[in-house]
């Protein structure tokens, strides 16, 4: 403004010197010529001055004479401003970053219950697509009448348990919800359903031990209570040699089980090993010296054995898995049934170790649920022939240890194969 007002009087001085030598109508004309190129000059800043508007990012137009100052002024404001937004922004992309990468959902609303935002794992867990359940009220979107029920309570103290089916798969939700901001709610859930097979996996085996060593312990403490209260010389020596034999018997079924839960319980709890070249048809052999013994003479064993073929692994486990397989294959099949045993190299490298027989078979429903612990297909027979109901899920443990597959394949009355196949990588000549 200063320097305007200075303008506009250097060139009315001007003029009254021109009109002083030339006369008062030059004076005047100079003068209005002088406002005129004032009011072009002003004209061309403040054209720069818009074209600046229109890209405040760039620096502001220099010489535009009083504006000078007022756009510097308001240039650093402007990159202080956008530095600031920057910051936030690079905060803003962080902390949406971090809530994508978050294990548990997380879905805003606001305070109608509509959704407004949902992370990956929220949208896992529900079926969410934001694009089309934006501002969709919750309710409507998880319909589930305990979560309705929740949502409409005034404070939620405690999480919900919801179960949902997708696509058959069922899926246990833990859902939270809570407030935060102005009206605004966040819900959060958690997938809990493998938490919750093991919770049932737990249970059932709690109650799968108790029932297993319930049977030999009523056993042994009802003769033992009954040669306890029967008088001296009631019994025969012949008596009590039998029942001292069946008390042996139920003791020895409890050894068993105890000594397979604490293979069980090392397999799981052991680091796995890399372990050294085991010369598997020595431990073939080996098991089928026992199983001859277990056998009596009631099966025909038929060997295809690869004497060479080694596997590196822990040969404890590999002894264990592979007298296992041989063992069932004797306890379920009948007299003069035929056992097949083999071990050999595929066409593709990888090792396999395979028992068949030409047992009872087993039906396809009950196939997934062989190397369950205590799983039976026939109870009473697998407690006839010694059976503990663990050795599959030892076996699956020590397949699982050496990166191996346990494959199972029957009918009902036609026979069994079970098969453990050895990845070419730990397959090695002796």
């Amino acid at each position: 403004m200063i320097k305007t007002i200075i303008s506009i009087g250097l060139w009315a001085l001007l003029g009254w010197l021109l009109g002083s030598w030339l006369g008062p109508h030059a004076g005047w004309a100079f003068f209005a010529l002088g406002l005129v190129a004032m009011i072009l000059v002003s004209a061309r800043q403040l054209m720069l001055i818009q074209r600046w508007t229109a890209n405040t990012d760039e620096s502001p137009p220099h010489s535009v004479g009083p504006w000078d100052n007022i756009l510097s002024v308001i240039y650093r404001k402007l990159r202080k401003d956008k530095h600031e937004i920057n910051e936030l922004n690079r905060h803003i992309d962080s902390i949406m970053m971090a809530a994508e990468a978050l294990p548990d959902g997380a879905i805003t609303l606001d305070d109608s219950m509509l959704l407004t935002w949902c992370n990956k794992t929220a949208s896992e867990h529900l079926g969410l697509d934001l694009a089309v359940d934006r501002q969709h009220s919750i309710l409507n979107i998880l319909r589930v009448p305990e979560f309705a029920r929740y949502a409409r309570q005034t404070d939620w103290p405690a999480p919900l348990l919801i179960h949902l089916n997708n696509d058959g798969l069922e899926k246990a939700l833990l859902i939270q919800l809570t407030r935060y901001g102005l009206g605004q709610f966040l819900l959060v859930t958690r997938d809990v359903t493998q938490v919750e097979k093991l919770e049932t996996t737990r249970k059932d085996f709690v109650a799968n031990v108790s029932h297993e060593l319930r049977t030999p312990l009523t056993v042994l403490s009802g003769f033992l209570e009954t040669l306890h209260d029967m008088p001296p010389g009631s019994l025969s020596d012949e008596q009590r040699m039998r029942y001292l034999m069946m008390m042996l018997e139920q003791a020895q079924r409890m050894q068993a089980i105890v000594e397979d839960l604490l293979t069980l319980s090392t397999l799981e709890s052991s680091p796995s090993a890399e372990g050294v070249p085991v010369r598997m048809a020595a431990l073939i052999h080996t098991a089928l010296q026992q199983g001859r013994v277990l056998s009596n003479g009631q099966h025909v064993f038929v060997e295809n054995i690869d004497e060479d073929l080694c596997i590196t692994g822990i040969e404890t486990e590999l002894s264990s898995a592979v007298s296992n397989l041989l063992t069932n294959a004797i306890r379920y099949t009948p007299k003069d049934g035929t056992i097949t045993v083999s071990w050999y190299i595929d066409e593709q490298g990888k090792a396999c170790y395979s028992v068949q027989d030409t047992g009872i078979g087993i039906a396809a429903q009950d196939i997934p649920r062989l190397t369950e612990r205590f799983y039976r297909v026939d109870r009473g027979r697998s407690r006839a022939t010694g059976g503990t109901g663990l050795g599959l899920a030892i076996t699956k443990h020590v397949a699982m240890r050496h990166l191996a597959e346990l494959t199972i394949s029957s009918r009902f009355g036609a026979g069994s194969l079970f098969s453990l196949i050895f990845p070419a990588s730990r397959v090695s000549q002796g």
